[in-house]
């Protein structure tokens, strides 16, 4: 039989058989018979579930288990890590075009690999907007990150720019004249998702493993010594334990970060062990034996010298961790017309109140769009059987009703047509703290609650 990777499903029972795959095997006809009272149903969009005692798998990937006892991991880059490089770039590229016009369109991809960066895609814009200029922004970001080594260097880079004028056969679907409703830039299926187990109502291993990289990027910029001798370039993973559903503590913690010639490992390691005590939680810091540093030994030559970097090969990172589903869109380089990245947002912003508003200790909205159609094609809410005597259905009304999910709509509600996307590209787009100065990370907000709740009259 064919490796079944994460995600998919067994072939239904029945069907012709393909490659020499024979079809469900007895066993799992026998003991999907005898625990399929006690399946969970789940929406279309999931594909058909598997058994299984501790997940529930569907075409679009494996969403973690809520209750009981057990582990669960995410990962984070840093922003120096290659592809958030990239991410940065092209999101900084995004806010010169924003900043010059807020109803610039701007579909930008970025190349970094050994001194090198190449810019492409399709954009819509003031000619204000030279070349030179975002060769110059693009230079101006990778020093803000700190490449200065001689495998990559903001001062010795070659950059190259190979944008090009965004086709009309997609801005005729998009655009509109006035206030008429303008259609979304592609079709698409957006989540977003929210959960009581932190402060901001993320998933606690993502929450984590951002924290770690975040405090260090902090301390190197502040030149501190506890992170003497580190480069940009790193990734940390976080593993914690759930008992009856809720984050107890760390199982493990791994750490990679590149580092100067001659940094010793041993004392590397205690010196970022401070690091992950000061940032988890009294008590939840993983046994010795299970915090990693830099596993293979040596990590010199790291960044853009060390891995290609492509924007939005991060997109797990950039929402939960793995923790709730992903509808494949990446956000970096994307102006608010895309909905990949704006109903993104607005599905984050809507799955925070609903949970902030005490509706539900989780919930998971999906939103899905036709290019050049405004409205959405459907609205989804699965509050995963936390809900607080609340039918999801009707909440899935409400929600249409207290915010215009149109394109439009969701960019002037959240406040998108201006350049605050580059803050973005690193630490998550999601669990962020909304500047108020900035007015940055509007889909953090929770000024919906009361509505919410006025709607279902508590």
């Amino acid at each position: 039989m064919p490796e079944q990777r994460g995600g998919q499903c067994p072939p239904r029972v029945g069907r012709k058989a393909e490659n020499g795959d024979s079809g469900w095997p007895v066993w799992s006809i026998l003991l999907t018979a005898a625990f399929y009272p006690f399946i969970r149903t789940r929406p279309p969009f999931l594909g058909r579930a598997s058994v299984s005692f501790f997940t529930v798998r569907g075409a679009n990937g494996t969403i973690m288990r809520k209750d009981g006892d057990f582990l669960f991991t995410s990962e984070s880059v840093s922003e120096g890590h290659p592809d958030k490089v990239a991410d940065r770039i092209s999101d900084t590229v995004l806010d010169a075009y924003l900043a010059a016009d807020p109803e610039a369109r701007v579909a930008c991809e970025t190349l970094v690999t050994t001194n090198r960066i190449i810019l492409a895609g399709e954009v819509r814009g003031p000619s204000s907007v030279t070349s030179d200029k975002l060769i110059e922004l693009a230079r101006e970001a990778v020093k803000d990150i700190g490449y200065d080594q001689e495998g990559f260097s903001w001062r010795r880079a070659e950059a190259a720019n190979y944008l090009h004028a965004q086709s009309a056969d997609i801005a005729v679907g998009v655009d509109s004249a006035a206030e008429k409703d303008e259609g979304a830039g592609d079709q698409g299926i957006m989540f977003g998702y929210a959960s009581n187990e932190t402060d901001t109502l993320m998933p606690a291993p993502i929450y984590y493993a951002h924290r770690i990289l975040h405090e260090m990027r902090d301390l190197r910029r502040a030149g501190d010594p506890i992170v003497a001798g580190l480069q940009p370039d790193a990734k940390s993973q976080v593993t914690l334990r759930y008992v009856n559903g809720r984050p107890v503590g760390a199982a493990s913690v791994v750490i990679s970060t590149q580092h100067d010639e001659g940094v010793n490992q041993e004392e590397l390691r205690g010196r970022l062990g401070q690091v992950v005590k000061n940032v988890l939680p009294e008590g939840w810091v993983p046994p010795e034996k299970e915090f990693y540093v830099n596993p293979t030994g040596v990590f010199v030559i790291g960044g853009p010298d060390g891995d290609c970097g492509l924007t939005g090969r991060k997109i797990i990172v950039d929402t939960y961790g793995g923790a709730a589903p992903h509808g494949g869109g990446a956000f970096s380089g994307k102006d608010p017309t895309k909905v990949d990245r704006s109903a993104a947002y607005a599905c984050r912003y809507l799955a925070k109140n609903v949970v902030a508003a005490g509706l539900a200790d989780r919930c998971t909205i999906q939103l899905s769009y036709a290019i050049g159609v405004s409205h959405p094609l459907s609205v989804y809410v699965d509050l995963d059987e936390t809900g607080k005597d609340v039918d999801e259905n009707r909440l899935g009304d409400i929600l249409r009703e207290v915010m215009d999910l149109t394109p439009r709509g969701i960019r002037k509600h959240l406040r998108l047509n201006r350049p605050i996307y580059a803050v973005t590209s690193a630490y998550g787009h999601f669990g962020r703290t909304p500047d108020a100065k900035l007015d940055t990370f509007t889909w953090e907000q929770t000024d919906l609650v009361d509505a919410l709740r006025s709607a279902l009259n508590r």
